[in-house]
């Protein structure tokens, strides 16, 4: 599949979602397409200069005139609750776990006061950044995400899995476990059992090895949390798309490197 169907197809399942959204009579651009590009700049990854190079070098025809660079950034931002509108429902089981994402090498720490990440270890090394926590369904989509800095533990998540307390049972590791104010629903599983709990480590790995989403760029919350947020968008539209052009695999099956940018 060529590059511009990717985009074509990703266009036609955005557009189908968003089917009550309003064009904002200040832009060019309907939400379909823009929530597309920001599902686009999630699965290419890097920074966001060299991502507008290559979309409006090469594919600024299937857009209704793309604005310039800073201005497509913030009608990203403007447009982040219609990526949340793509969001999965709930099942029975649903499962939860953090990833570490990096911002800022550790030498370039407090160099600026706008700094978003914290300090702490991921996989043996020091890193700043971010933890993204993303609460998945049976089949692998989304259904929620939050974030926190890298140096807070994943109890600080508990708030957002406690919403979930009446519609699903959460599974999460041990990581999740506190004294006291623990939701209801979450299940903790220690290592060996519920291997359900698997799948969110294979989409974690989806997410580093085709998204690049292990290393972000960005230096303001807003623009980060848009990111994340098209991340989510851009999981859910992949697998509905791979079942659509493969009506054949099992409705379990994950997979999105076809779509790789």
């Amino acid at each position: 599949m060529t590059t511009e169907m990717i985009i074509i197809h990703i266009f036609c399942r955005v557009d189908d979602g968003l089917k009550e959204a309003k064009r904002v009579p200040q832009t060019h651009l309907y939400p379909s397409e823009i929530v597309t590009v920001g599902i686009l700049f999630a699965l290419k990854g890097g920074h966001f200069r060299a991502f507008y190079r290559w979309l409006y070098r090469d594919f600024a025809m299937l857009f209704g005139g793309l604005p310039d660079r800073t201005n497509l950034q913030r009608l990203l931002r403007t447009h982040q609750h219609h990526a949340d509108a793509l969001l999965a429902e709930t099942s029975f089981f649903t499962v939860t776990d953090s990833y570490p994402i990096e911002l800022l090498f550790p030498i370039r720490a407090g160099r600026s006061k706008q700094q978003l990440g914290k300090k702490n270890k991921d996989k043996g090394r020091w890193s700043i950044g971010i933890k993204l926590c993303w609460l998945v369904n049976d089949l692998g989509r989304v259904v929620a995400w939050q974030w926190a800095t890298m140096n807070r533990p994943d109890q600080d998540f508990h708030p957002g899995l406690a919403t979930q307390d009446d519609a699903t049972i959460i599974l999460a590791d041990l990581g999740f476990r506190a004294k006291s104010d623990q939701p209801q629903n979450l299940k903790l599983c220690p290592k060996g059992t519920w291997n359900e709990r698997m799948l969110i480590e294979t989409i974690f790995s989806m997410l580093t090895v085709v998204c690049k989403a292990k290393k972000l760029h960005h230096r303001l919350q807003s623009y980060l949390e848009a990111h994340l947020a098209y991340l989510a968008a851009m999981f859910n539209i992949l697998l509905d798309l791979f079942h659509q052009l493969h009506p054949e695999a099992p409705a379990s099956q994950l997979s999105i490197a076809e779509f790789s940018l």
